[in-house]
């Protein structure tokens, strides 16, 4: 009489594993946890680096800004400590020189200054910016447009204004564009509304900036051809650490600095903080998926203890089911599934209550970030969580392939 997997099979099965509930409740808690642990910290992962990725927020991940400073070394009977600016023809010639950068996006600022509108006032920050910087800082435009190339060379009085300027400003929430604040004595149309909420941006936060033509910005503030800073981005497949060295150099031989100066000119290289912040997070998915996997591993062997002890409880009863006509591929495959039906049903249900307190914890953080698993995650947990089964049950089923009627006999 063949053994089948038909539902005596399976009633079998969960006879046998409820023979010592105490047993099988605790090795079925290993895998529980184990596996809770390991999706929660993968849940838990994704979403902090969800939150911390909100920080930079539209902003370009190529980016190179730099800004002219002190040098710090003498040059061709130059002293150290002479200050140069960089200007206007500088970005011409960054342009022109590096065919690898896509954009080359000037700016001025000027801090301190009030915008008011009907009586409503608020402390702001100038930025004059060219109509390709949105590349570099994108805004989130809740009204309206940003400004344009067209704005810059036709120098209009236009601006953006940042989210804490719009609800200081207008604290009824209605669309400000076409509209006039003033700031300062000069008054600009406002053109568009930037929600942008990343805390990294160029000279001042852009919920806080005014934005402006960078013309005008450089007429009202007297900044004749001086540029504050200079934001460029690379073309596709460019890595901006290796256009340093050439920037300093093209710098230097307009501006009479030693090219070796590092403190002459202060660059801030994007790249290298979002290579910074994925290595880390790569760090940590892999330091996640090691402690989980180990700690599923330990549950297996729980289950491979288990599954060894019921073998040799059930020795008399499978040397009997040898004597009626089992094969050996029928003991096997009923110690397998055995092992498989345990691991599987622990590890279901901490895949649920994993997911279960991955949203209370989404809950707490205001679902600012998405604090949860995805579906393939869960199923590629089930199908290791299946493979640790057949494997737990490996050992314990070639244990009882080898008992004989005969052995089993003399047992009892």
């Amino acid at each position: 009489m063949r053994h089948r997997l038909d539902i005596d099979t399976f009633r079998e099965i969960g006879d046998s594993l409820f023979r010592n509930k105490r047993r099988t409740l605790l090795t079925g808690f290993g895998i529980f946890w184990g596996l809770f642990m390991l999706l929660f910290l993968v849940g838990g992962g994704n979403g902090l680096k969800q939150m911390l990725s909100m920080n930079f927020e539209g902003f370009a991940t190529n980016t190179i800004v730099i800004i002219s400073s002190n040098t710090s070394k003498p040059w061709k009977g130059m002293k150290e400590g002479r200050y140069w600016q960089l200007d206007r023809k500088d970005v011409e010639r960054l342009r022109t020189l590096m065919p690898e950068l896509d954009v080359v996006a000037p700016q001025v600022s000027n801090w301190g200054q009030t915008a008011t509108y009907k009586g409503n006032s608020s402390s702001v920050s100038i930025k004059g910016i060219s109509g390709d910087y949105h590349k570099v800082e994108a805004p989130l435009l809740k009204y309206g447009r940003t400004i344009s190339e067209a704005d810059v060379e036709q120098e209009r009085k236009v601006c953006v204004i940042g989210k804490r300027v719009y609800n200081d400003l207008f604290p009824e929430g209605d669309d400000p564009c076409g509209r006039y604040i003033q700031v300062g004595s000069v008054f600009l149309r406002i053109i568009g509304v930037d929600y942008s909420s990343g805390n990294i941006s160029i000279n001042g936060s852009a919920s806080e900036s005014v934005m402006m033509p960078f013309s005008v910005a450089a007429q009202l503030y007297k900044r004749g051809n001086n540029v504050d800073i200079i934001c460029m981005t690379g073309k596709k497949g460019v890595k901006m650490s290796t256009l340093e060295g050439r920037i300093r150099s093209i710098l230097s031989r307009e501006h009479l600095f030693d090219p070796t100066d590092d403190q002459a000119v202060m660059v801030l290289n994007t790249e290298q903080i979002f290579s910074i912040v994925d290595n880390l997070f790569r760090g940590v998915n892999f330091l996640i998926w090691l402690v989980g996997i180990g700690t599923l591993l330990a549950g297996a062997v729980g289950v491979s203890n288990i599954m060894m002890v019921t073998v040799r409880e059930r020795t008399v009863e499978i040397g009997i089911r040898r004597a009626i006509g089992a094969v050996p591929r029928d003991i096997l495959s009923q110690i397998i599934w055995e092992s498989v039906a345990l691991t599987l049903a622990a590890g279901s249900t901490g895949i649920v209550f994993s997911v279960l307190i991955l949203n209370v914890v989404e809950a707490l953080t205001k679902h600012q970030a998405a604090f949860q698993i995805s579906f393939w995650t869960a199923i590629l947990a089930a199908l290791l969580l299946s493979v640790l089964g057949v494997l737990a049950g490996l050992a314990p089923a070639l244990r009882a392939m080898k008992i004989k009627p005969v052995d089993a006999m003399r047992d009892e």
